[in-house]
């Protein structure tokens, strides 16, 4: 009796983890599941090939398989999207912990934390703006896959840290897919404004020490944390904004 209800609970279970699966997740199973249906009943009774069996070869071998492919597809892309999907190698379980961290300042972590696009802030991020950026982004990723298993799966974390580096500075054009840098409450904020041409031309990094800070700061070696925060003295001083202690007060 009691190995019997287990085996209900378990059915009913995996029940509930196919019946809540995305919709296209679920469409792509029915057209796998109605193509082998077709093709096995066709293999075992071998009907002759009159028009109803071309027909239905034709559903069981094109156009079912073809959903299946589509559906797929889509919804593999979809998920690759999500954050837990970049959380789930390994060598980025850190950069996920950090951005799941609701206590972290971190430019991953505030960007996680917004409502629009928090589960899927890295692809939001990391994704190169423009009509063939989605293509490139994830070329990109392959690419990092292929370097990771060819050059540094032996790295050692500190090693890393000081030897891997991105291909390409980090495009402001990014930020600016949200942060058009033309409201007037953000050019108002003095150092938004005294550094908009920077900005605007790429010279700085909206994503660097002597900005809004790394996206992933605990993935910066030591020393270039000491001079980030050395510029963001030095900018927030009276002095470099030429104000002096009694105007800062």
């Amino acid at each position: 009796m009691r190995f019997a209800c287990n085996a209900r609970a378990r059915l009913g279970e995996e029940f509930r983890v196919i019946v809540n699966q995305p919709p296209l997740t679920l469409l792509a199973l029915a057209c796998a599941a109605l193509s082998a249906v077709i093709l096995i009943v066709y293999l075992v009774r071998r009907p002759p090939l009159v028009g109803a069996t071309k027909l239905w070869l034709l559903l069981g071998l094109g156009v079912f398989p073809i959903g299946v492919a589509a559906a797929g597809n889509i919804e593999g892309f979809r998920a690759t999207k999500q954050r837990r999907f970049c959380g789930s190698c390994h060598v980025m379980v850190p950069h996920a912990s950090d951005s799941n961290d609701l206590h972290s300042s971190s430019l991953a972590s505030r960007h996680a934390r917004n409502n629009l696009f928090g589960e899927e802030n890295c692809y939001v991020c990391h994704a190169d703006y423009g009509m063939y950026g989605t293509v490139l982004t994830k070329l990109g990723g392959m690419r990092h896959v292929w370097l990771y298993a060819t050059e540094y799966k032996s790295t050692p974390i500190e090693e890393a840290k000081r030897t891997i580096h991105l291909a390409k500075p980090y495009q402001n054009d990014n930020c600016m897919q949200c942060h058009s840098t033309k409201l007037d409450f953000w050019a108002r904020l003095p150092d938004h404004k005294s550094a908009l041409d920077d900005v605007r031309s790429g010279r700085m990094s909206c994503a660097s020490g002597g900005c809004h800070g790394f996206a992933h700061p605990f993935w910066k070696p030591a020393e270039e944390l000491d001079a980030a925060a050395l510029r963001r003295a030095h900018r927030a001083s009276p002095a470099s904004s030429g104000t002096t202690r009694e105007d800062a007060r």
